[in-house]
């Protein structure tokens, strides 16, 4: 692993220890700018704290980075813990690290993903399938259906793994041969390995699951697909809700919803959100084509 994917790393991530503070999304984001604007690279092998006091920095935050780069023992520990169960990381630097996600979200990507199971199944053209824990029969069946269109078109889904929407689209998906990327909000330790699926973590392999890691999570499924797919919402609230208009407001990609004459889908489309119906799921290329965006 190069130097500056080894600084990704031991900025980004607590390496399985809960007292390890590393940079917040912002701290990471100003660090970056400043050291683009200074031209020269952040690595763990040559900074001194000097270099951070000249990049603006105060004595107390540049010790406090130069601190997280010190960690190399720690991080190699760690990489070989999460080698062990089949996790690997995927920094920003990395040719594998997903395009999509990288060009939408610029320095607010995350500086890794970590990862278990196929990594071939990234940079393939996805649909995201998103939508709430407790479903109506009929907003199940949507889902399901589009898991098993995804799956008969050729194309990859991606969603969150959580209960209700994003599972019922995952096993239809997965059932009818498919290949899911299931960004999840938990341990990657105990996900199963296998061909036609990809873990990925925005967080460490081993952390284990939380509602702020559930939500932090939604920006990634929706900017990594070329269409997100939204099963059922419930208006002003939840992690489907806050996730779509995110999308919305930065016009990542088309959305659709099931139709199912609920507030939550007037709503939506009066933001930009395109209706749908069961059958609409058998195209998914004419839902990729932009209706355009609505400011929120």
């Amino acid at each position: 692993m190069r130097g500056p994917e080894q600084g990704f790393l031991l900025l980004t991530s607590q390496l399985g220890d809960p007292d390890r503070k590393p940079l917040t999304v912002p701290q990471f984001r100003e660090l970056a700018k400043r050291a683009l604007a200074a031209e020269r690279e952040v690595s763990s092998r040559d900074l001194a704290v000097e270099d951070l006091i000249a990049l603006g920095y105060d004595p107390v935050m540049a010790q406090r980075i130069f601190g997280l780069l010190s960690g190399a023992n720690q991080l190699r520990e760690y990489l070989r813990r999460a080698a062990d169960c089949d996790c690997h990381p995927i920094t920003r630097l990395s040719d594998a690290y997903p395009l999509l996600v990288r060009k939408r979200l610029g320095l607010d990507s995350p500086g890794v993903l970590w990862a278990k199971g196929n990594i071939a199944l990234l940079n393939r053209p996805a649909v995201a399938v998103v939508g709430s824990r407790e479903l109506k029969e009929q907003n199940r069946k949507f889902a399901e259906e589009a898991g098993r269109q995804i799956a008969k078109q050729g194309y990859i889904l991606v969603s969150g793994n959580a209960k209700g929407a994003d599972r019922a689209a995952q096993e239809a998906c997965l059932e009818a041969g498919g290949q899911v990327i299931s960004i999840v909000a938990d341990s990657l330790q105990g996900k199963p390995l296998t061909k036609n699926t990809l873990y990925l973590s925005l967080d460490d392999f081993d952390k284990e699951f939380s509602a702020q890691r559930a939500l932090h999570r939604n920006h990634v499924i929706h900017s990594v697909a070329e269409l997100t797919v939204v099963a059922q919402c419930t208006w002003g609230k939840g992690g489907t809700w806050a996730g779509t208009l995110t999308n919305l407001r930065n016009g990542w990609n088309p959305v659709c919803c099931f139709d199912d004459g609920s507030e939550a889908l007037i709503q939506l489309q009066n933001r930009g959100v395109e209706p749908v119906e069961m059958q609409a799921l058998q195209k998914l290329s004419l839902l990729m084509q932009p209706t355009g965006f609505i400011s929120l």
